[in-house]
């Protein structure tokens, strides 16, 4: 089938299904996830490995996009409001997760390069489904304030993580003798040259936009930006993620409108986010999937512990109150757009364990998005920061679509 019309069958197929997923309470990632797989290789193969291999720089474009977005929550103004508090519980969960997740899998056996990668993959969470649960729900208080803080910062710190393991990866995969350099050196100055090359773009993008003031010269700017920044990092070996991110950093910090600036690019990217997932869907080969279930299974309860243990101990430890520490972990389980972007990374990056990761991840992602929202409502609730009216309103649906 031609490569056009493979693209509008899945996202039309994606937006289909998002309705069934609205009706059960599942969020649109899932939807788009399920729809790609249906209509990639492995199912119907509207989109072949032909179709497939031509959409690749649709799917890093979109990576930036992501990582661009995560930046643009990184106001220096917001991050002051959030205090020591909040990074530090952020600190604590994202390495619990991923010491967790590198010990278990390290001592069930699995190759080191694959547990390190995982490891790091881990400390990821999905904004978007967390703030859904919280907007449905007109959630509010002290825990749903520190939530929002921590899920806004955990991303960047994953991303931070995931750069310096993935390089320690490719350093053990290479055959090469392992070295302070290879180790710790060159991540650090990847991370180092990502973030200054993404601040460099971001100041020169600020710059630019003194003299174009509508919203659709802007957005041609912004576009222009993210652009640049995949293909100067992946030109020259660097973090197109970090990169991109340093961009929206940059950009809302030195930009007076940044919050209308972060919404012109909020309203261009949905249709690129929906093919990114749908595409994502597509590629989960299905023959891989039946080989990584312990594997999976592994990942996917570490994750789980990590996050949550590590959020109590960073909220004891900044002596936040009871309902903090006893819930906060459980709203930190969905894991979305940002640890796929990861597990595409990899197949470039550590071919040798692209397609297991990339599985793994994904079938994580089916799991925690159907489990994810459903445990953070509930955490919201036990800690009394939903509102009663809220519940009223819901239960009355409930019983009234019973009643039909």
């Amino acid at each position: 089938m031609n490569m056009l019309l493979s693209m509008a069958a899945a996202i039309a197929l994606g937006l289909l299904l998002t309705r069934i997923a609205k009706k059960i309470n599942l969020p649109n990632v899932t939807a788009y996830l399920v729809a790609g797989l249906a209509v990639g290789p492995y199912c119907l193969n509207l989109f072949d490995q032909d179709a497939l291999a031509g959409v690749a720089q649709i799917t890093s474009v979109a990576l930036g996009f992501i990582a661009f977005s995560i930046g643009g929550e990184f106001k220096w103004e917001s991050l002051k409001r959030v205090g020591t508090k909040a990074v530090i519980i952020t600190l604590f969960q994202a390495l619990a997760a991923l010491a967790l997740v590198d010990i278990v899998l390290l001592v069930f056996g699995f190759d080191v390069p694959l547990s390190i990668t995982l490891g790091a993959i881990a400390t990821a969470t999905a904004p978007a489904a967390t703030l859904m649960v919280v907007r449905q729900y007109r959630a509010q208080g002290t825990m749903t304030n520190t939530l929002l803080s921590v899920v806004a910062m955990d991303d960047a710190i994953g991303l931070a993580a995931f750069s310096i393991s993935l390089a320690i990866a490719q350093s053990l995969t290479s055959g090469a003798a392992p070295t302070l350099y290879n180790m710790l050196i060159s991540p650090l100055l990847e991370i180092m040259l990502s973030l200054v090359v993404g601040g460099l773009l971001g100041a020169l993008l600020s710059f630019l936009m003194r003299f174009f003031r509508s919203r659709a010269n802007r957005l041609s700017l912004m576009l222009a930006a993210v652009l640049a920044g995949v293909a100067l990092a992946d030109g020259y070996g660097l973090s197109s993620l970090l990169t991109c991110m340093a961009i929206g950093a940059a950009m809302v910090n030195l930009r007076d409108d940044s919050e209308m600036l972060v919404e012109i690019i909020d309203r261009w990217t949905p249709p690129l986010f929906t093919l990114f997932f749908v595409i994502s869907g597509a590629e989960l080969d299905l023959h891989v999937l039946s080989t990584v279930g312990i594997l999976g299974l592994l990942y996917i309860l570490a994750r789980s512990l990590g996050k949550y243990f590590g959020a109590r101990v960073g909220a004891s430890v900044v002596k936040s109150e009871p309902k903090i520490r006893k819930y906060l972990g459980l709203t930190l389980l969905p894991q979305a757009g940002v640890a796929i972007g990861m597990a595409q990374v990899v197949i470039t990056k550590l071919p040798e364990y692209g397609a297991e990761i990339r599985a793994v991840v994904l079938c994580a992602t089916l799991v925690y998005e159907l489990i994810g929202p459903v445990i953070t409502r509930i955490a919201l609730e036990r800690s009394g920061e939903i509102p009663g009216s809220v519940l009223a309103e819901q239960k009355h649906r409930k019983n009234k679509a019973s009643a039909h």
